[in-house]
C-alpha cells in the first residue's frame, strides 16, 4: 500500500517535471534541491553524489529497488525539486519504517 502511494507521488514529480534523473544530470544541477532519493545498490560514484548533496544540508534517503518503483531501467539516483512533494514523500518513507 504504502509502495503504491510512494510510486504515485513520485510519477507525479516525473510528469510535473520536478524530479532530476540521473547522477550525471545531479552532479551538474546547481539548484534548489528538497530530497535525493537513491538506490540500495548504488555504487561508488552515485555514493559521491549523495554525499555532495548530503553535505549541503538536501535531506537524502535510501531505497531499494528504485528502477523498479520509478519504471526506469537501471535508475539509481533521482532529486526532487518540490518542497510539499518532497514532504510527503518523506511522511511516506517514514511511515513504511514504522
Amino acid at each position: 500500500m504504502q509502495n503504491d502511494k510512494l510510486k504515485g507521488f513520485l510519477n507525479i514529480c516525473r510528469k510535473a517535471n520536478y524530479l532530476i534523473i540521473g547522477g550525471e544530470a545531479l552532479s551538474n544541477y546547481n539548484k534548489k534541491l528538497y530530497l535525493v532519493l537513491y538506490d540500495s545498490s548504488s555504487k561508488k560514484n552515485t555514493l559521491k553524489i549523495v554525499e555532495k548533496f548530503s553535505s549541503k544540508g538536501i535531506k537524502t534517503m535510501e531505497l531499494d529497488n528504485l528502477d523498479t518503483i520509478l519504471l526506469i531501467n537501471n535508475c539509481k539516483i533521482v532529486g526532487i525539486k518540490n518542497k510539499n512533494l518532497s514532504e510527503e514523500i518523506l511522511k511516506i518513507c517514514g511511515e513504511e519504517k514504522e
